[in-house]
């Protein structure tokens, strides 16, 4: 462990100084103690956002433990700190993969009453290998990638527990997925390459809630954006965007820049790496770092070197080179700092508010996938406007009654 005990509280600090929503939310449940006589284990990428939620836990009375939802996204600093505050965290920056997946099976060891994940992994473990855990209420997803994981554990008939999405409340992806992906991606590639976007041919591989991100990011900074996607809607959605849309063969051989933000495996495989174009930049903003084949680029390249700190070069037979960004995984915190500070304010107070509802109601909650009730997503809205110091109109008491007749449908 190479952290920084004093670099790691001035990490925490700064975090706390702009994470007012869930700080408030720490001093609520440092009075009530919700979490009284609760375990819970939480698998995330571990900086000093991520600390701060897990130190909000912790004062609602939770014994709390951590570790890492990625082997290169772990801030040492902050671990040292956190640890510092008697929260066991099982994170180093660049462990090894059997590392990593021991932290995430001493989670479930820990015996937790709630789990709170990123990607599903600790609640897959938790129907496999440690499936004989039978007191957890409840668990809170981060990502999309967890929630389509879950989701299939439920149609299967398969899910033990009741999960909550956090990813699809609005306070999340409209602005996590939205803003924090698009800033924190261009950080990572920023970070990695300190090369310009501005002219260059850049590829959005997917256009959900992230990819907008991206690619709007990307546009901003003068990079001519090309979206390529397997959804006719969201294609569509692309286009009367601005973005021109293709199928991945078409564009591979002009694009200097293509990030990955689909959730699934092989977008970039051996056919696109025939005609990439030279010099490209492969970055993946999706969970897992399947999205760029690396299996496929291992194959096909005759040689392999680091380039300079995350980039590795692949060299071709014909001499063309591909330049892999954070070995496929996630760019933004594989090489960047992930999501902005105000970003996961909103996603972590989300997170934390979820976990007392299922500390409250977990138990009576039926084995599905839930959204996160309307009122805490509201709750977490209306906190985040105040240190901002945006007020807002309020409805009329005949506005309320019109809202009401036409909800009832008696008008």
């Amino acid at each position: 462990m190479a952290g920084d005990i004093e670099r790691g509280r001035l990490k925490l600090e700064w975090a706390r100084t702009h994470m007012p929503v869930l700080e408030g939310i720490r001093r609520r449940f440092e009075s009530e103690r919700p979490f009284t006589g609760l375990t819970i284990s939480a698998v995330l990428h571990v900086e000093a956002k991520t600390c701060l939620l897990a130190l909000a836990l912790q004062a609602g009375g939770a014994d709390v433990h951590l570790a890492a939802g990625n082997p290169l996204s772990t801030d040492d600093d902050a671990v040292v700190a956190v640890r510092e505050a008697g929260i066991e965290t099982l994170a180093e920056k660049g462990e090894s993969l059997a590392r990593y997946r021991a932290g995430i099976l001493a989670m479930l060891d820990a015996d937790p009453d709630v789990i709170i994940d990123d990607g599903a992994d600790l609640v897959a473990l938790a129907h496999t290998a440690r499936s004989e855990r039978g007191k957890i209420r409840g668990s809170t997803e981060e990502t999309t990638t967890g929630v389509t994981r879950l989701r299939a554990l439920e149609r299967a008939g398969k899910l033990r527990f009741p999960a909550i999405d956090v990813n699809d409340a609005e306070m999340k992806h409209l602005f996590d997925n939205r803003y924090g992906t698009g800033q924190s991606t261009l950080d990572g590639i920023f970070t990695a390459t300190n090369l310009l976007i501005a002219g260059k041919v850049c590829v959005v591989a997917g256009y959900g809630w992230c990819g907008k991100g991206v690619a709007s990011r990307l546009h901003g900074l003068g990079g001519d954006v090309v979206v390529t996607e397997v959804d006719p809607v969201r294609a569509l959605e692309a286009r009367m965007d601005g973005f021109r849309v293709m199928p991945m063969l078409d564009v591979a051989p002009s694009a200097d820049l293509i990030v990955t933000v689909t959730g699934t495996t092989g977008v970039v495989r051996a056919e696109h790496l025939r005609v990439l174009k030279d010099g490209c930049l492969l970055a993946n903003a999706g969970h897992f770092d399947v999205e760029v084949s690396k299996k496929d680029l291992e194959r096909l390249a005759v040689s392999h070197r680091p380039a300079r700190p995350n980039v590795e070069e692949y060299r071709f037979a014909d001499g063309r080179r591909a330049y892999l960004l954070g070995e496929g995984r996630l760019i933004n915190l594989a090489a960047g700092q992930g999501h902005p500070v105000e970003i996961m304010d909103l996603s972590f107070a989300l997170q934390a508010l979820s976990a007392e509802h299922l500390a409250k109601y977990g138990r009576s909650m039926e084995p599905r996938v839930h959204p996160v009730p309307a009122p805490l997503d509201r709750a977490v809205a209306e906190a985040a406007l105040a240190p901002m110091g945006v007020r807002i109109d309020r409805r009329t008491e005949e506005q309320e009654r019109y809202a009401t007749e036409w909800e009832g449908g008696t008008s």
